[in-house]
């Protein structure tokens, strides 16, 4: 039915105060979903085990949520506009929290992949849905700040994931990792119902099928080709063939969305400079680091021979220096802009990304946890800031589109960045999944990571100096002849 409920976008703005609570509210799915993919993660070699299968193989656990959602995601917007953004999201919670419960019942690998599936169809609703709500609520002048909030707790479940995992794994059985969702996810539907105000979004018109039929075709052969790329898996024929298909689809999508009125995926949102560093800089981004969650629980637990705990104690370090980013990152984009700050921090983030290929036995603790802490600060800060330019020059009107396809870009970079990871780790294994990992077989895919990161360096660099200042509260300043 429609949201004849739904309170107006053109509403007066909700008070500061009111904007926080919703922020973090909407940003309790993000909490949940980040404990969820951080103990998954730390979770893979005990998974391996109980399924007898290869860790490299148990990535698709991971990929296979981050398709769905890819796929899924390009038709939350619509219905988004359509229903209302509060009732989808408390829709997408439950969805998410019935494929939790179903992935602790899983029996092997494929009923696992399967049903976390069903959890990316949730998460697709969840992430757009959710930014899409802070975006349309919070007025401009505090975009960065409800941003921030927003991020906030989603900081929390990797500091909680991988711990907790490894608390589980040594108290009980792999499946609590999912069951720990439903109390998380229940306390944020209330708390969604409690401080997120109703939206009434414009009418989003028809629902573009032929171009959701294109996207959803194109993205799933592009992913399903990187994961079988290299690996012996398939033919090379099969392989070459897929990746045409791939192309095609995407390419007959791009000729479709340009001439349509509302397509399913505004790709002519594009044209707006800093939506299109944000978007394509951070595509980049997310392929260099989407690989480090799931060669990090290797390294230590298989290479390194850690276990789940202490593999996640060390690794809260990277979530302890993105939450300690969150308080300073407004301020640092209000003195710096957000050309100056994304430049920096790209660089940092680069090089800190790539120190894990130099981790041994002999390597200190304390200089491995320096290390992951300052890894998380730096991409926390230039996450924020991407996160946030993007909608520096979006017209309301048009927020719901651009939060779909930012979602989109988004996951298919991270899923892209495990299937590179996943191939790195297997070219450096010799093209062979057989045999114990060792610490020197981490050296290419982690170096890997960090040039490919580096990458998106030249387009924020192409940047405007005063990009986005409207949003970063920055006073422009005359300018030396």
């Amino acid at each position: 039915m429609p949201p004849s409920s739904e309170l107006s976008v053109d509403a007066p703005p909700v008070p500061v105060r009111g904007t926080r609570l919703a922020s973090i509210a909407v940003a309790s799915a993000l909490f949940m979903e980040f404990i969820d993919s951080t103990a998954l993660s730390t979770a893979l070699p005990a998974l391996a085990t109980a399924f007898s299968s290869d860790p490299v193989h148990l990535k698709l656990a991971l990929t296979s949520y981050i398709l769905a959602l890819a796929v899924v995601a390009p038709a939350s917007g619509w219905i988004a506009d359509r229903y209302g953004p509060r009732r989808v999201f408390l829709t997408a919670m439950a969805v998410f929290l019935v494929g939790s419960v179903l992935c602790g019942f899983s029996q092997s690998l494929a009923q696992l992949v399967v049903f976390r599936t069903v959890q990316g169809v949730g998460g697709a609703m969840m992430v757009p849905v959710g930014r899409l709500i802070v975006v349309s609520s919070a007025p401009r002048q505090q975009l960065v700040s409800a941003m921030s909030w927003f991020t906030m707790p989603a900081l929390v479940g990797p500091l909680v994931g991988p711990p907790l995992a490894g608390f589980i794994l040594g108290i009980a059985s792999w499946p609590w990792i999912f069951f720990i969702n439903v109390p998380v996810g229940v306390l944020g539907m209330l708390a969604v119902m409690r401080f997120v105000p109703p939206l009434h979004q414009p009418d989003p018109g028809p629902f573009d099928v032929k171009g959701f039929v294109l996207v959803a075709t194109g993205i799933t052969a592009l992913i399903g080709t990187a994961e079988i790329a290299g690996v012996g898996l398939v033919p090379a024929a099969v392989q070459v063939a897929t990746g045409v298909f791939a192309v095609a689809m995407l390419a007959a999508y791009v000729h479709h969305a340009l001439r349509h009125e509302r397509p399913v995926l505004d790709l002519r949102l594009l044209r707006v400079p800093t939506y299109r560093a944000s978007m394509i800089g951070g595509s980049v981004v997310r392929l260099g680091l989407g690989a480090t969650p799931f060669l990090l629980p290797l390294l230590f637990q298989v290479a390194l021979g850690w276990g789940p705990f202490e593999t996640g104690l060390i690794t809260i370090c990277t979530g302890l220096g993105a939450m300690s980013c969150k308080p300073v990152a407004p301020g640092l984009i209000r003195r710096f802009g957000f050309r100056s700050t994304l430049i920096v921090s790209n660089f940092f983030t680069a090089g800190v990304s790539a120190l894990p290929a130099f981790f041994r036995h002999g390597t200190p603790v304390a200089l491995m946890a320096g290390m992951l802490l300052t890894a998380g600060f730096v991409r926390s800060l230039q996450f924020t800031a991407l996160n946030t330019v993007a909608y520096a020059d979006i017209p309301p009107s048009t927020v719901s589109n651009a939060s779909t396809l930012a979602v989109v870009m988004q996951q298919m970079g991270l899923s892209l960045g495990i299937s590179f990871g996943g191939l790195m780790l297997h070219v450096a294994r010799g093209g062979s999944d057989e045999g114990s990992m060792t610490p020197q077989q981490f050296i290419l895919p982690f170096l890997a990571i960090g040039v490919v990161t580096m990458l998106s360096g030249p387009l924020f660099h192409r940047m405007s100096p005063d990009a986005g200042a409207g949003i970063g509260g920055r006073r422009h300043e005359p300018r030396a002849a």
